[in-house]
């Protein structure tokens, strides 16, 4: 694959993580935060190539069919949880639950990086460098992840406390989109 083909896969791969950062960044947007959803989302888009072209047909048979609905389960979860809080107490909201922390980000880790499992597999096929697209793949997927949260503190700052509910919505819609393919 030319340079040009790996970076147009990145971008396409970075889409959901960037929608998700988005959506979560409408409320959670400290430096810390921003780092670790950045991190954790770039390193799984990175690190999942490498398992898909490992794994090959095994892997892609055994999620085939399911991996869709747990990425819906996922994101939906989060998606009412966010719509929960949004009307409730915002001191109350942002302690309760932070999406960049413990099993809420390895599942939104995983959520949106398991396409890039089945593009490893297609790396792997097209025999093309694995560890220069694994980096690119990562790289791009922490900066999307990073431009989506500073996006989504910025709506939170024009739109006030019903930011928190668009976010909540734009993940249902994203886990809606999961079963939808």
């Amino acid at each position: 694959m030319t340079l040009l083909e790996v970076l147009l896969l990145a971008l396409a791969l970075s889409a959901d993580a960037f929608s998700v950062a988005l959506a979560v960044g409408i409320r959670f947007s400290s430096p810390r935060q921003l780092f670790r959803l950045s991190w954790h989302f770039g390193l799984f888009q990175a690190l999942m190539p490498f398992a898909g072209a490992a794994g090959g047909a095994a892997l892609r048979d055994l999620l085939h069919g399911t991996d869709r609905f747990v990425a819906f389960g996922v994101l939906a979860a989060l998606g009412v949880k966010m719509l929960w809080e949004s009307y409730r107490r915002e001191e109350t909201a942002v302690a309760s639950s932070d999406p960049t922390r413990g099993w809420t980000l390895v599942g939104l880790s995983l959520a949106t990086s398991v396409d890039a499992l089945g593009a490893g597999f297609g790396l792997a096929l097209a025999r093309a460098s694995l560890l220069r697209s694994c980096l690119i793949i990562g790289v791009t997927a922490g900066l999307a992840t990073l431009a989506g949260m500073l996006l989504g503190a910025r709506v939170k700052r024009i739109a006030g406390r019903l930011a928190g509910a668009l976010g909540g919505l734009v993940l249902l819609g994203l886990a809606i989109k999961m079963l939808s393919f």
